[in-house]
């Protein structure tokens, strides 16, 4: 397998699971938002949401890595 088409195949798996794990996450968003008040207070993210919100950034890092190889790798 040459390296380009595994960077393919990198770029495309990192950029569905980024897409999935982007739409996984809360949103936040509580009916009181869409009238200008949010009404939430600072939290940290625990458990599972902070999990998700690691990989999303892993994912996305990756993907953005294995585009710019594409670019450098001559065709």
């Amino acid at each position: 397998m040459q390296i380009g088409s595994f960077l393919e195949v990198l770029t495309f798996v990192s950029a569905i699971l980024a897409i999935v794990l982007i739409l996984l996450q809360q949103r936040g968003a509580s009916l009181g938002a869409g009238f200008g008040s949010s009404g939430e207070l600072y939290t940290t993210r625990r458990g599972l949401e902070k999990s998700l919100f690691v990989a999303t950034i892993v994912f996305v890092v990756i993907f953005v890595l294995s585009i710019l190889g594409l670019l450098l790798i001559p065709a």
